[in-house]
């Protein structure tokens, strides 16, 4: 081991100074994301493919083992609410009441990074200022709905998770469009960060949105909102629910459950 740790430190000298480069094998074209968006610029030199290799060898990624943390949700714009995408991101739970997570447009090795998620418990939510509160939408209609999921992990664990995120709140920012659904992406990250929202009653969703991440990842969305009834008797009511109230072009309908604290006080 003494001498492989030796190995190392040179072969990775060699690859900077490119002696390795005519090892490697020919750059290939990159390819695109889950959206078809390709970022702009050159296919990746055989000597950055070698550097890439020696970086893993020797360097570290602790700060991205913790985010072991898969889920499947949807985000339209708040401040253009039919610009809307599916969103896959990538977790870390710093503890019971904070989360942390990166955001892709897919699952894949091609997927593109285009936005952060911050989730916070009801707990947390309630101790912010006022003014900062309008960033942070609502979770219950996500996990009530269906429409956030966990893929790839045993159904009670799912629902455990989910039930421990009920109440919470998430702040999401998108800084790179990387295609809304049936419009096309950037190549790259232009303009200003664009605040994500969630959906909180039925019919928001663009039609076929939920039902193509539905046969891609095998999982129906209808069936897991009736194994998720019994959470219902968790649901509070959330500040955000009604903020895109009235903005969608199609017919809602509210999500049982789903309800604005603005409206509860009312009645």
């Amino acid at each position: 081991m003494k001498r492989l740790g030796n190995f190392l430190p040179a072969l990775f000298a060699a690859l900077l100074t490119g002696t390795l480069a005519g090892m490697a094998p020919e750059a290939t074209a990159q390819q695109p994301g889950e959206q078809g968006v390709s970022p702009a610029g050159e296919a990746k030199t055989p000597k950055t493919k070698m550097l890439e290799l020696g970086a893993k060898l020797l360097q570290s990624d602790s700060p991205l083992k913790p985010f072991d943390i898969y889920l499947v949700g949807f985000h339209p714009m708040k401040d253009s609410p039919e610009d809307q995408m599916e969103a896959h991101h990538y977790c870390h739970q710093v503890n019971e009441d904070f989360a942390q997570c990166a955001l892709f447009d897919g699952n894949t090795e091609e997927a593109n990074l285009n936005g952060i998620e911050y989730i916070i418990s009801e707990k947390l939510f309630e101790s912010l200022p006022e003014e900062e509160k309008k960033y942070w939408h609502p979770h219950n209609g996500e996990i009530l709905s269906g429409q956030l999921i966990a893929p790839n992990i045993p159904d009670i664990a799912e629902k455990s998770l989910m039930k421990e995120k009920m109440n919470s709140y998430g702040k999401t920012w998108h800084v790179w469009n990387t295609g809304h659904e049936g419009k096309p992406g950037d190549r790259l990250p232009l303009g200003e960060p664009m605040l994500g929202w969630s959906f909180n009653r039925d019919g928001e969703a663009i039609p076929r949105l939920v039902e193509k991440r539905d046969e891609k990842l095998d999982i129906d969305t209808a069936e897991v909102r009736k194994e998720r009834a019994d959470l219902l008797q968790y649901a509070r009511p959330q500040s955000g629910v009604d903020d895109l109230k009235g903005k969608f072009v199609r017919p809602t309908q509210d999500i049982p459950g789903v309800v604005d604290k603005t409206s509860a006080r009312k009645d």
